[in-house]
């Protein structure tokens, strides 16, 4: 038998990486050397593995350059509409890999690496994630540059450039701990500071109101100092802009005439306004009015602001004037993206600059404001949206009160004229909530202030219009739209299963890379044997490579024929981590009970992380990994059943579980979840979904057809009915004999033997005041459940089935939902002109 193949020589073989030509890896050699000598004269003469991450990252980083400088020449050329994506949130995980894939560069540096005697995989561990997000909207937001570069659309993310992203975690004792992530300690070499373009931004002081308007006075200043990452796209030579900016306290900060004297505390309380870009907040889907907070938010749109204003005017626009005076065809020059409501400031921000600065009256200023802008919302948790009090508004932000008023006032004259008389309307639609205290509803704000409102999956979108902002829908219908997130099928595909990839290229080619639509193609070959083989073959791969991960790292060992069941995502009641422990228990207790059956064994893996100061979610951990030490040591259950919890869950351990999955669990409650991006990941990938109909789930079943998903449990409208009549966990336990043997052994302690009362939050919660529902739907999850193992049995049946779900992925990619935002709220067409390459002279 031939001996396997080295990683590496399995990498060769994979064309989708790009052909390594024997100049570039000369080439690439000789720069490599270059920049590790470089680094080591200055300071070393040993070499570390870190050493050579770098020489590495900044000889890739040199092909960027020219293509970054030469697409930012090229819009300044042809001057075309600019798309500006707001987020306080880019969750961009690793950087070095998919740069080299977008610039067809892979397989010359694996070559390159490899001839050095180096590991390139082993030196792409080395690179932090760049966490600057929570989950799925901060991951979206990712994938949405990736796709606006690929499209050749002249595209700028902005947000913050956070000192801490999300905290590390730790499980200890099976509880999360939280450890700051550092993840700018060794340098960060795909960014460059432009002090350059450093803006001042005002916070506090009061509103004079002089014979010339208003004027915002006394205000304390704090400078936004942008860092930009290049942001290239497939292979087409466009390399776009992620401008995230950092605070930096003004020089003479806290040294006026008042201070006199306390000069190094002075100089020390420059830390409080450099705390703005300190630390990401954690909390995914759940708002917290703090201070801090909003001066973030702020922060990010008012240099964004100044930044965007700044471009209009100066660009070229086929005229010979120096710079734009006229604010006429902003709108036709500059689209703004917000992100959820975390940037909603962006609008009495661009009313109070056209306002106050450039002196125009209110009905152009609104109408351009509008024009310009579009939100997106990302949920309909009460508890997720976004209510500030009027008196924390008022004291950061005095001018932008005034004006949230005016528009209020304006907006609720309009109303009134629509319904005379209908007051409790007025009360609901209004921008401002009374109550103790006050508060401003940002929602409300982005609706009435944007020109588009889009949910991000179907049924999403018509719950936003039907409930949340059924006020606002019966106004102004056209205003509301949906479109359906998507995913890079680059990260999401030829990065981090390259081994799938390159079955579908060989059967396809490799257009699906950027039109995925062609993997409809796929379904010529559900019964092609070869395929089919081949498809389950790459699967098993993928499990060995993650079992021999989780191994090394975690010293767990688990049976690779196993189901891999897999539910990793942000830990919430919403998302129900809790239906799928019971689902674990009642499987134990069915081992145990009959210990000689035949039991189709499974590795059921959940991992997420909980927001700090969110209880249950760390309830929901705990609870997990005590049932991992019953079920995992019990001599009787064997291999049949192991739950590990994926510790630290992130955008680099996601490229490496997901392609391993064999289920995906996608069992939020119905109308809970606004679209998923998971669930998309692991459908690419080539595992099967067990799901509500709920987000995208919807849109997938009807893409694969529901009979090649695993679909259970309560639709919309029968958690709408349930909510009318009432919703009795109890009926629910005293019925289903599995269920309440499940419960009576966690209330008594059998998983918390030293401390029986562990868990009496989350029995309470379940048993009173569940808002999910989660027994409501335990029955049908079990019985769907059934319908896995059975279909498992058959392994052949199973991959064809993974088949049929991969070929009906195409309508996922992040491309087409981005070409939907282009020609339906930008009013922009995709591109696919090609900027020419750095070496090749421009006409």
């Amino acid at each position: 038998m031939s001996k396997p193949l080295t990683d590496h020589e399995k990498r060769k073989q994979i064309s989708v990486r790009g052909i390594a030509g024997l100049g570039d890896v000369v080439e690439i050699k000789k720069s490599f050397n270059r920049h590790l000598h470089f680094t080591l004269v200055k300071d070393r003469n040993v070499a570390t593995p870190r050493d050579y991450y770098f020489a590495l990252a900044h000889t890739v980083r040199d092909h960027l350059v020219g293509r970054w400088i030469r697409t930012q020449q090229y819009y300044y050329e042809k001057d075309p509409k600019r798309i500006h994506y707001l987020s306080l949130e880019f969750y961009m995980g690793r950087t070095l890999q998919n740069t080299m894939i977008n610039l067809g560069l892979q397989n010359a540096c694996d070559e390159a690496i490899y001839q050095l005697g180096l590991d390139l995989e082993e030196l792409e561990e080395i690179e932090e994630d760049a966490g600057l997000g929570n989950g799925g909207l901060g991951r979206l937001a990712a994938c949405f540059l990736d796709s606006l570069a690929s499209l050749g659309l002249a595209a700028y993310g902005y947000g913050i450039r956070y000192e801490f992203g999300i905290f590390n975690q730790k499980i200890t004792n099976g509880w999360q701990i939280e450890e700051a992530d550092d993840w700018l300690r060794y340098g960060n070499p795909w960014e460059k500071a432009r002090p350059e373009y450093m803006l001042p931004v005002h916070f506090y002081g009061r509103v004079e109101h002089t014979h010339e308007g208003p004027k915002w006075v006394d205000t304390q200043v704090v400078l936004a100092m942008p860092y930009d990452t290049p942001v290239p796209g497939y292979k087409n030579n466009t390399v776009n802009t992620m401008r995230l900016w950092s605070a930096k306290a003004p020089n003479d900060f806290n040294l006026q005439e008042f201070n006199v004297g306390d000069y190094i505390q002075a100089v020390l309380d420059r830390n409080l306004a450099e705390n703005i870009s300190r630390v990401l907040y954690p909390n995914d889907n759940f708002f917290e009015g703090k201070e801090l907070r909003l001066k973030q938010e702020y922060f990010v749109v008012a240099a964004t602001l100044q930044d965007i204003i700044r471009r209009f005017k100066s660009s070229k626009f086929g005229c010979r004037d120096p710079v734009r005076t006229s604010f006429e065809a902003f709108p036709e020059k500059v689209a703004i993206q917000l992100n959820d409501t975390h940037p909603a400031l962006a609008i009495p921000e661009l009313m109070r600059i056209l306002l106050d600065i450039e002196r125009l009256d209110w009905e152009k200023a609104w109408e351009i404001t509008t024009k310009t802008c579009a939100y997106t919302n990302h949920t309909v948790l009460p508890e997720a949206l976004e209510r500030w009090p009027v008196y924390m508004f008022e004291k950061l932000l005095p001018r932008h009160l005034q004006i949230v008023y005016e528009i209020n006032r304006r907006h609720l004259d309009r109303v009134a004229e629509l319904y005379p008389g209908d007051h409790d309307r007025l009360r609901r639609m209004s921008l401002v909530e009374e109550g103790d205290p006050k508060r401003i509803n940002m929602a409300h704000l982005c609706v009435v202030g944007s020109h588009a409102v889009n949910g991000v999956a179907r049924i999403h979108s018509d719950i936003v219009k039907t409930t949340v902002f059924k006020d606002f829908c019966d106004i102004e219908p056209e205003k509301f739209q949906n479109k359906t997130n998507g995913i890079t099928p680059r990260r999401w595909l030829l990065l981090c299963n390259p081994g799938l990839a390159d079955i579908i290229a060989e059967k396809i080619g490799e257009d699906f890379l950027t039109d995925l639509f062609q993997l409809k193609k796929l379904l010529e070959f559900v019964d092609d044997e070869m395929f089919i083989r081949d498809v389950a073959k790459v699967k098993q791969e993928n499990k060995m490579k993650f079992a021999a991960y989780l191994e090394s790292e975690y010293k767990v060992k688990i049976n690779p024929e196993s189901i891999f069941d897999i539910q990793v995502k942000r830990i919430h009641e919403y998302k129900r981590q809790l239906l799928n422990c019971l689902h674990v228990i009642t499987l134990y207790n069915r081992i145990k009970k009959e210990p000689n059956k035949k039991f189709v064994p499974r590795t059921v893996m959940i991992g997420g992380k909980a927001a700090p100061g969110y209880h249950m979610a760390k309830m929901i951990i705990k609870l997990i990994t005590s049932v991992g030490e019953v079920v995992n040591h019990d001599p009787v259950v064997g291999d049949r059943l192991k739950v590990i919890f994926l510790e630290n869950y992130r955008v680099s351990l996601a490229e490496k579980v997901i392609p391993a999955a064999d289920l995906s669990e996608q069992i939020s409650t119905a109308g809970t979840e606004a679209s998923g991006t998971g669930n998309m990941k692991f459908m690419l990938n080539g595992a099967l979904t067990i799901g509500t109909m709920d987000g995208a789930n919807v849109e997938m079943a009807e893409e694969a057809g529901e009979e090649n998903l695993f679909i259970f449990g309560m639709r919309v409208e029968d958690v709408e009915a349930m909510d009318k009549k009432g919703y009795n966990a109890k009926e629910y336990y005293e019925r289903l004999p599995e269920l309440k043997q499940v419960m009576d052994q966690i209330s008594t302690g059998f998983f918390s033997p030293k401390e029986p009362g562990l868990f009496k939050d989350v029995v309470n919660m379940l048993m009173n005041h569940d808002r999910f529902k989660v027994f409501a739907d335990y029955e049908a999850y079990m019985s769907c459940q059934d319908k896995v193992n059975e279909l498992y049995r058959n392994p052949k049946e199973w991959t064809k089935k993974v088949i049929r779900n991969i070929a009906a992925s195409g309508k996922f990619s992040s491309d087409r939902t981005i070409a939907e935002y282009a020609r339906e709220i930008w009013g922009v067409e995709p591109s696919d002109v090609k900027i020419p390459p750095p070496n090749e002279p421009r006409e």
